[in-house]
């Protein structure tokens, strides 16, 4: 979630997809194609479980100095990401493929910052000369190497016409959209995705009123063109979560007077 980071939901047979040379590049993950299975995602869900918790300024935090501390909690992720690496993605119903990028980028993400922990910020994490981890290789799937920014914009925003991607990726930021305390599936992709926006539309990290300013998350601008491209339809799209009063608000606003993001590492307190 970067203005060059954070960069969407877009049946076949599955057989024509359960080769490993058929994607062969990002743009062959974003296809709109899809088989029939599903991928196993409790291992992420346990460790969610023991290492995240949803805290009283309503940011899900991350125990990262428990986590790093932890031998089998480490090799627990790294195990689960594997697992992933090594599905065809394409052999996955649609919504089983979002949810199985949506996870994976989750967790690289936790990997890249425990593997750097302790930071201030995932933006320390540096790409070469380039703040942030984004653009390294972390992940090999279907024989592509992957980066974060692949798995986010090459693949989800570009496979997946739908702005609650920016709902289902965390970068490990206060101002990001939240970690899921749970892995997504298929099943229930569509419940999650607008209970998501919904907490996020609804804290002060996302939208709030500075006297007669609407100020929103950074986010709304880097990404204006996946709400809609103007001030008054990703205002539009945040009325459409706000809660009654929020939303009366929105509903008054001709346009944003400001956007803001906070980096800093999404820990918990003393982590």
């Amino acid at each position: 979630m970067r203005s060059s980071r954070r960069s969407l939901i877009v049946g076949g047979a599955a057989a024509l997809f359960a080769s490993p040379a058929m994607a062969q590049s990002v743009a062959g993950f974003a296809v709109n194609r899809a088989g029939t299975g599903t991928a196993d995602h409790a291992a992420f869900d346990a460790l969610l479980r023991h290492r995240a918790r949803n805290s009283r300024d309503g940011v899900v935090r991350v125990d990262y100095a428990g986590w790093k501390a932890s031998a089998a909690d480490r090799a627990a992720l790294r195990t689960y990401i594997a697992s992933l690496e090594r599905r065809v993605p394409l052999s996955l119903t649609r919504s089983e493929q979002f949810a199985f990028w949506a996870n994976l980028y989750n967790a690289a993400t936790l990997d890249v910052v425990l593997d750097a922990y302790p930071v201030r910020s995932i933006r320390d994490i540096r790409s070469g000369f380039v703040p942030g981890p984004w653009k390294r290789k972390l992940v090999t799937v279907d024989g592509v190497a992957l980066s974060l920014d692949d798995v986010e914009h090459g693949i989800l925003r570009r496979g997946w016409s739908d702005p609650r991607v920016h709902y289902a990726v965390n970068c490990a930021s206060h101002s990001c959209p939240n970690l899921p305390l749970r892995a997504l599936r298929g099943a229930t992709l569509g419940p999650a995705l607008e209970a998501a926006a919904r907490i996020y539309v609804n804290s002060p990290r996302a939208v709030r009123f500075d006297g007669g300013t609407l100020v929103v998350s950074s986010i709304y601008k880097w990404y204006a063109q996946d709400f809609g491209g103007t001030d008054a339809r990703v205002i539009a799209h945040l009325a459409r979560y706000a809660n009654p009063p929020l939303r009366a608000r929105l509903e008054a606003a001709t346009r944003i007077g400001r956007d803001t993001y906070d980096w800093s590492l999404n820990a918990m307190p003393g982590s």
